[in-house]
């Protein structure tokens, strides 16, 4: 979903070469239908639909970002503002958590998502993958892909990556897109081949001819395959495959002559297409909300449909990586993302209509009609108040009680099968030691939490390439390293981010070895649960206040109104996980921000007696028991202080 502007000089002197070759190779026109066609009009640089001239103007909001009773409110806010079409990723690692375990279930029922948006009268334009970024862990790439290969090479012709993407495509995703293809009775209007591929290094021609091959195997010709790149020709010549339309995307204040001269040099005729038109930018914990002005993106939108463009605003909606799906990225440093994913879209992260979203939805009805009726209002928010919390005990209270792996080197969470969270890693220095001596834990992914004989001595991190620390303690001290994962880098060459102690650790220049690696289940609500209620009757009156559980409830009122979207404020905590009910709502780090609340949507409450658990790494407020509370509030804040 990246994209900047090349300098097009370099290649100009071939177009009129190029052109001639790819007009040559450009599909034909399909026959159309009497009923029910989408097709690209190469001759008059349009699609047809039905026959007729059209133009999609769509938003892409993500199904597994969105609760489902919210779903037909978010897709009708955006057909009321002129859109005709819904475009949305689909992410592997979600529907195949473990290798053959599938779910399309809940959030996760891809056909209902469809079928919401028909109703709405929407089309849809569907990112089939594998790899979509998104700012999700790994790319939306399951995790035990690294478990099954350790030197796979993802996006690429590598047969032991290709044996899980056709079992993937070829008997699971693709059967269920084919019944709700447009010209089979559904709303999808086309099919994305990969995702920005020309921006990943391989340029692996076989492999996207293996993508496109797989997906019209199964489906059938009926339908459009398109790609997406940056508006560059450095993007394009590796992501352009052969007989699958090339589209680009690029943001506010771009050229669009240059950015669609781009296009051109490699789909001479057809529609125009920006494929991800950018309204805002996505965040980092520890740096500022990104914002983009809104007359700004409205300019460009404008430019591009007065010039008869179909365009995709990525997002229209951007919603919430619940639970532990967020990624992270790979610039300067290592870049974890937070929870909110709310874009600076025309709607909030609640849904609500933004000042963005009128603003756009004015330039829209110059070029499409906007539906009858009223746009929904802001969805109802209310203040559920203090919520009292007592501890359950830690983390290390905990270990003993779980299942554990043995290994005279540190193990990484894909070797020990663990999708994300935390590993405990435990050994034992068998040498005395100087005082204070160095631990080096040179390579650990991404944050660990070091306890000597119980204590806490200090943090490692990887964004800040903090690797070393002084420890002290008697022969034989208990060495325990709490490991985080704060998402897979979702983008570019470094995707293959293992998690955990990826590398030995020393003392002093010594390695330590015989570990024993003991996952916590955070992603498993079931097993968490069952180990919480084995918590020893001494855990919850420990002093220590790190790595610890807490838990409290809340009283939602039992009327017609309720529940209604609230926000978890958490004042005086520092960096953790909260779940409300069985439902982890994600990760929290307000002493970094930007995100300050969680967005508590309705859905995930119940009327009456209701729960709040947090896991607090760090920090919690709680020396005396009226300290150690959170807040439900009407009010989000996204856009809280940052360090730098």
């Amino acid at each position: 979903m990246r994209g900047t502007n090349a300098n097009l000089l370099v290649a100009l002197f071939l177009i009129f070469s190029i052109q001639k070759v790819v007009l040559e190779s450009a599909p034909h026109l399909p026959k159309q239908r009497a009923e029910r066609s989408f097709v690209i009009d190469y001759e008059n640089d349009r699609f047809l639909k039905d026959g007729e001239p059209f133009r999609y103007m769509s938003g892409s909001i993500h199904y597994y970002r969105v609760h489902p009773t919210d779903w037909s409110d978010r897709l009708r806010k955006m057909r009321m503002a002129g859109f005709n079409a819904v475009q949305t990723y689909v992410e592997w690692a979600s529907h195949e958590p473990e290798p053959g375990m599938y779910q399309f279930s809940g959030w996760l029922d891809l056909e209902a998502f469809i079928t919401t948006a028909q109703e709405e009268d929407l089309l849809v334009i569907l990112r089939l993958g594998p790899f979509i970024d998104a700012e999700r862990d790994m790319g939306g790439f399951p995790y035990w892909l690294l478990s099954t290969n350790p030197n796979i090479r993802l996006r690429s012709s590598d047969p032991s990556y290709l044996h899980y993407v056709d079992r993937w495509f070829g008997s699971v995703l693709l059967p269920r897109v084919k019944p709700l293809l447009y010209a089979n009775g559904g709303p999808i209007i086309m099919l994305q081949v990969e995702n920005e591929y020309g921006s990943y290094p391989d340029c692996d021609f076989a492999y996207t001819a293996h993508l496109r091959d797989l997906v019209r195997n199964v489906v059938g010709d009926d339908v459009i395959l398109f790609t997406t790149d940056g508006d560059g020709v450095d993007y394009l010549k590796c992501g352009k495959i052969q007989d699958v339309y090339s589209t680009v995307d690029f943001g506010s204040g771009t050229n669009i002559t240059q950015a669609f001269g781009a296009m051109r040099l490699f789909e001479p005729r057809g529609p125009l297409v920006n494929s991800e038109y950018y309204p805002g930018w996505l965040d980092h914990w520890g740096a500022p909300h990104s914002t983009v002005d809104a007359e700004k993106v409205a300019t460009t939108l404008d430019q591009m449909l007065e010039g008869n463009a179909s365009v995709n605003m990525y997002m229209f909606h951007g919603g919430t990586s619940f639970g532990l799906t967020a990624g992270s990225n790979q610039g300067g440093s290592f870049q974890a993302c937070p929870t909110s994913y709310d874009y600076d879209a025309p709607l909030s992260e609640a849904g609500d209509p933004t000042e963005k979203y009128w603003i756009i939805r004015n330039i829209t009805k110059k070029y499409l009609p906007l539906p009858s009726g009223d746009v929904p209002p802001a969805s109802a928010k209310y203040s559920y108040g203090k919520v009292q919390l007592a501890g359950l005990g830690r983390v290390l209270h905990l270990t003993p009680r779980l299942m554990s792996v043995n290994n005279k080197w540190p193990l990484t969470f894909e070797q020990l099968r663990v999708s994300n969270g935390l590993v405990v890693y435990k050994t034992t220095i068998p040498f005395r030691i100087a005082d204070p001596t160095r631990l080096s834990i040179n390579d650990v992914h991404d944050r660990g939490y070091v306890y000597v004989n119980g204590v806490y001595t200090g943090t490692v991190d990887r964004e800040q390439e903090l690797y070393d620390l002084p420890i002290s303690g008697p022969p034989n001290s208990t060495l325990f390293i709490v490991v985080e994962s704060q998402g897979r880098i979702c983008f570019g060459e470094q995707i293959n981010d293992f998690k955990g102690l990826t590398t030995n650790v020393t003392v002093n220049g010594h390695q330590l070895a015989d570990w024993t690696m003991i996952p916590i289940p955070l992603a498993n609500w079931t097993r968490l649960s069952s180990a919480l209620v084995r918590f020893p009757a001494s855990a919850a009156s420990h002093q220590d206040n790190r790595m610890s559980f807490y838990k409290g409830e809340f009283t939602v009122p039992s009327n017609s109104s309720h529940p209604q979207d609230t926000f978890l404020r958490l004042d005086g905590w520092n960096k953790g996980l909260a779940w409300v009910n069985d439902f982890m709502l994600g990760r929290y780090w307000p002493e970094v921000g930007p995100q300050v609340t969680l967005y508590v949507p309705h859905g995930a409450l119940q009327q009456g007696q209701n729960t709040i658990m947090l896991l607090e790494y760090e920090e919690a407020p709680c020396l005396t028991p009226d300290t150690c509370y959170v807040t439900l509030t009407d009010t989000h804040v996204v856009n809280g202080p940052t360090p730098y």
